[in-house]
């Protein structure tokens, strides 16, 4: 345990400068696979929302394949979002976290993409204080997956950017009505993204967990992850490590004697400046469903 500390400390203090990070190991043997890094955390008390094998749709739809390994794995670490939500309901936005799972075509090596602490407190606004033990469980879990791994040196720095980094938008609603209407901006909102290629990766009913925990700050918690494929399939092939914004969180709450539905996720700004992407199929791609994302959030305010 004094080793894997040292190595904790280690990597917080010198694995700097990125807002993301990827853990390699070299994996001639196979061992290690999406399923057992997913049990690893498992064990960590993690919640699985998915470990989604992304080559399976890739193929499907566009008849080709990056990776030869290429996961999401969406994950809830509840217990350390129930103490964070007390005093930042933004950490719904992350809630659950992504990371990709992948190994390059002609290799060996398995790699794990993850956020840090540094971009989730950039653009959730939560000090980064209180995001450092979800990056420490993430990463002693890490640390058990891949007991040799080491962390990649990015070829690229964080670009800056002056868009805001979280579209926010909300409903007012009927202070009787509310949990009906919630439930129609639910549904409408899920048919909407559905037209334009959006898929539903998860629905994660953060509100269930903090009731059983006591805590009734909200009469309504809820996220919503989403994919495009498209997107995904086109930003990874330059940058694999994007998995770790895919899929988007929709994060959905209402506050105790509250009656505004607040609408928030992180938008399509991080993944170019944190990715520092330059390529114009990506930024195309990304600036494209941002659009529609906004177009559909904007169409459900103006009927309400």
């Amino acid at each position: 345990m004094k080793k894997l500390a040292l190595l904790l400390l280690t990597f917080s203090t010198f694995m700097f400068g990125y807002d993301v990070h990827i853990l390699s190991q070299e994996n001639k043997d196979g061992k290690v696979t999406p399923k057992t890094i997913e049990a690893e955390f498992k064990k960590a008390g993690f919640y699985i929302s998915d470990n989604k094998d992304m080559n399976t749709p890739f193929m499907h739809q566009f008849k080709n394949k990056h990776y030869k390994t290429y996961n999401l794995l969406t994950l809830y670490p509840v217990d350390i979002v129930k103490n964070i939500i007390q005093r930042y309901p933004s950490i719904g936005l992350f809630t659950p976290l992504s990371m990709a799972i992948f190994t390059q075509k002609g290799s060996d090596r398995i790699n794990v993409s993850y956020l840090t602490s540094d971009a989730l407190s950039k653009i959730t606004k939560i000090p980064q204080k209180e995001l450092k033990p979800l990056e420490m469980a993430v990463r002693k879990a890490l640390m058990y997956a891949l007991p040799k791994g080491e962390y990649e040196v990015l070829e690229y720095e964080i670009s800056k950017t002056d868009k805001t980094l979280v579209t926010k938008t909300q409903l007012e609603l009927d202070s009787k009505k509310w949990a009906e209407e919630i439930e129609t901006f639910i549904e409408e909102l899920e048919k909407k993204l559905e037209l334009v290629g959006f898929v539903q990766a998860s629905y994660t009913d953060i509100n269930y967990d903090l009731k059983k925990n006591k805590n009734n700050q909200y009469d309504f918690f809820a996220s919503e992850s989403i994919c495009k494929l498209p997107v995904i399939y086109s930003v990874s092939k330059l940058r694999p490590e994007a998995g770790a914004f895919a899929p988007c969180a929709i994060s959905i709450y209402k506050k105790k004697k509250e009656n505004t539905l607040y609408i928030e996720y992180p938008n399509v700004y991080n993944w170019i400046s944190s990715l520092s992407l330059e390529d114009k199929e990506s930024i195309d791609i990304l600036l494209k469903s941002q659009q529609q994302l906004d177009s559909i959030l904007k169409k459900i305010n103006e009927k309400k």
